[in-house]
């Protein structure tokens, strides 16, 4: 007998038919009849999404599971929470089961918020008068005093999502699975959740949390799963396996960066004075050659990024840049990143809307020197900026 919160994933397989699109067009099952008559194509009609996966969840581990779109981050929670079955594989859960996979999930919209969570806590094998003991919080912290008792049909996207959360986090299951509730909702919002995710760990309870924002991401979990097409490509503490995945979203930028627009920037280096690579907090020089076909007054920004296209800073310098190639330098005094993996972006505009060349990646950087502090659980860290600072007890 499993201790409850325990999941366990074993040899779990997964596929979905390829070809599975209605035909609404004469010309649709012609061309598919001409393909099949003649053989112009003997593709495997199934797409496995799953590949062999296994692994172990404890009870009040927090497990963040991260990947592209498409990796099958989703189709295994689903599977977990039993809302779709593997191919072949197994998976054990014990203890009661919390889950947010979708916005609407679990949610019916001809139901009020009231009833939809009732009936939701009945689902869990809750008695009546235990939902109603918790009914006045989950309202207050879903914020919807005032639209409890209206249909959810009439909620707009961001009150289902409120509503799903505290129904699925406050009912007290002994697994809470998650999937990309921060996506919606305004700051304020997903703070809370992350303090209520926060809680439930607290009160023992497993969690499996799936999201883009990576930072939120490394704020709750401890281990981190990372799924490629199908398969667990790292699985470790939170930190490596972000750092791991972040490089490859990174190389991937390289591997297309195609440079295009008016101006372009060829041979890049970035070190430190002394050649070597950056230095946290010591000076950093980008060397460039900014080439151009014809005499362009040009707003030049570059940005470092960390995984995202979203810049941790953006510097911006304006210029007549002349035809053919010209040599730049641009110095950072003291550079204020930790030591990691980051990239360069760059974008050219002439003005402030008219668009020379597109934000767009440059080329990869690596910086020495220190590591950030761990945080507590549940503080996300929006950019990790390194300040040097001193602290003084007393007077």
């Amino acid at each position: 007998m499993l201790p409850e919160g325990t999941v366990v994933i074993d040899q779990v397989w997964k596929r979905f038919r390829s070809d599975r699109v209605r035909q609404r067009r004469t010309s649709d099952i012609l061309d598919r009849a001409a393909v099949r008559r003649n053989s112009i194509t003997k593709s495997n009609p199934w797409r496995w999404v799953l590949k062999d996966i296994n692994f172990k969840v404890e009870p009040g581990e927090s497990v963040g599971l991260i990947g592209l779109n498409g990796s099958g981050k989703s189709t295994l929670l689903k599977i977990i929470n039993r809302v779709m079955f593997p191919h072949s594989g197994s998976v054990t859960t014990s203890g009661r089961v919390g889950a947010l996979i979708e916005v609407v999930s679990g949610i019916h919209p001809e139901l009020s918020g009231r009833e939809n969570t009732f009936v939701y806590g009945s689902l869990l094998g809750l008695k009546r008068s235990e939902i109603a003991a918790r009914f006045d919080e989950i309202v207050a912290f879903a914020e919807l005093e005032d639209a409890i008792d209206r249909k959810v049909k009439y909620y707009s996207s961001g009150m289902r999502m409120r509503i799903g959360f505290a129904v699925a986090s406050f009912l007290e299951p002994q697994i809470l699975i998650v999937d990309e509730v921060l996506a919606v909702g305004d700051s304020a919002f997903q703070q809370k959740c992350l303090e209520r995710m926060r809680h439930v760990l607290q009160s023992g309870a497993t969690l499996i949390l799936v999201s883009h924002d990576l930072a939120s991401v490394g704020a709750i979990a401890t281990r981190g799963l990372w799924l490629n097409d199908g398969r667990i490509q790292a699985d470790g503490p939170i930190e490596d396996t972000l750092a791991q995945y972040r490089k490859e979203i990174d190389s991937m930028a390289e591997a297309r960066a195609e440079q295009r627009g008016k101006v372009k920037l060829k041979n890049l280096t970035v070190t430190g004075p002394d050649g070597a690579p950056p230095t946290t907090s010591e000076p950093c020089f980008i060397r460039f050659s900014a080439e151009t076909a014809s005499e362009q007054q040009t707003n030049l920004f570059i940005g470092v990024t960390q995984g995202a296209a979203t810049p941790i800073f953006v510097l911006r310098h304006e210029l007549l840049l002349p035809a053919g190639s010209t040599d730049m330098t641009l110095e950072i005094s003291k550079l204020p990143l930790p030591s990691g993996n980051y990239f360069l972006w760059y974008g050219a505009y002439q003005g402030w809307k008219f668009e020379l060349s597109p934000w767009q990646p440059l080329g990869a950087m690596h910086v020495a020197g220190y590591k950030l502090d761990l945080l507590p659980r549940a503080i996300a860290r929006l950019s990790p900026i390194w300040v040097d600072s001193r602290w003084h007890d007393g007077t």
